[in-house]
């Protein structure tokens, strides 16, 4: 069976492009795929991180996960810097991928600003992490967005120089799955930036712990244009808000753009509104219940982490001896 692995980093207001463009699809993947879902803590330290949130952050993406369908026993949950191995690794990858690669990756432009003297060395080079994640399990495949993207293909192009380098066929070159409605879901109060976390306004998302008042202001206050919903594609174009509302009804009621265009078309934003906050809402509280009742006793999930992690290492051990043994360590 092909390998999937998938993480998110835990730095708070999981929302619902999380769970839209990431977490729905990875819970459908567990039928096709042996999966390791993965909380990326390592990666999100390359920020500082204040660590009593920091801990908090990662049980609630960790319940997230086991609340919207992963299941911890027939695959892997666990958090990253547990498994010492992906820290191992990333150094040997820093010694194969080339600085220009890193140079050219746009998150790091983005996350670092104009003030880039003054990033932390693990921002610059944390692609190169996201390679050893990857790479470690000799995954095969990995669920990405249209901005991850480039890293997957620096991933690729790291493991193509290794076993260039040392005349191996030891890595696999990871493909990506990418999904279409509803992949890319975007701000509620721009419809052109992606929904952000980061965003200072809590009204251009909506979190995974908003309550049903909360998710149905949110939509009500969400920013549209003047003119009726389309009843086409076609009549998307150049309404950016427009086509992020409408397929966020597409994602959550699985169906197509051209479906719900047909369902809405020439109907005006207020009644549209009023039937995805419902939806919306319908969808989300079983998984926010779920949530509140495992961080309500955190002790599951720190089961289902440690557990994972056990797994985890036991996968990744022998995949990194052979690595050691290629490179030319000594192990005595």
């Amino acid at each position: 069976m092909n390998r999937i692995f998938s993480g998110v980093q835990p730095t708070g207001n999981l929302h619902l492009g999380n769970y839209l463009g990431a977490i729905r699809n990875w819970v459908r993947l567990q039928t096709d795929y042996e999966c390791i879902f993965c909380v990326v803590d390592m990666h999100a330290i390359t920020m500082w991180q204040e660590p009593t949130q920091l801990r908090s952050h990662i049980r609630e993406v960790a319940a997230a996960f086991i609340a919207a369908g992963i299941d911890p026993n027939k695959h892997i949950l666990f958090n990253q810097s547990q498994v010492p191995a992906h820290a191992e690794l990333a150094w040997i990858f820093n010694c194969v991928a080339r600085m220009g690669w890193l140079n050219r990756m746009t998150q790091f432009k983005e996350k670092a600003g104009k003030d880039r003297e003054n990033a932390s060395v693990g921002l610059f080079a944390y692609p190169n992490l996201m390679s050893a994640d990857i790479l470690l399990y000799k995954a095969t495949h990995v669920p990405v967005g249209e901005d991850q993207k480039q890293h997957l293909e620096l991933a690729r192009d790291t493991a193509q120089k290794f076993n260039g380098d040392y005349g191996v066929d030891f890595f696999p070159l990871p493909e990506p799955l990418i999904f279409g409605t509803a992949a890319r879901v975007m701000n509620l109060r721009d419809g052109t930036k992606k929904m952000s976390k980061s965003d200072p306004s809590d009204y251009s998302r909506i979190n995974m712990t908003d309550d049903a008042d909360a998710i149905a202001l949110k939509i009500r206050k969400a920013k549209t244009d003047p003119e009726p919903l389309p009843a086409t594609l076609a009549g998307l174009e150049g309404r950016p808000e427009a086509a992020n509302l409408m397929g966020i009804y597409a994602g959550l009621a699985d169906l197509t753009l051209d479906q719900v265009c047909a369902r809405f078309g020439g109907r005006p934003f207020s009644d549209f509104k009023k039937e995805l906050a419902d939806l919306a809402v319908s969808v989300l509280t079983p998984i926010q219940d779920e949530m509140r009742r495992l961080l309500a006793d955190t002790g599951a999930v720190d089961a289902a982490l440690r557990d994972g992690a056990g797994r985890a290492r036991a996968l990744a051990a022998p995949i990194l001896r052979e690595v050691q043994d290629i490179v030319g360590f000594v192990r005595p």
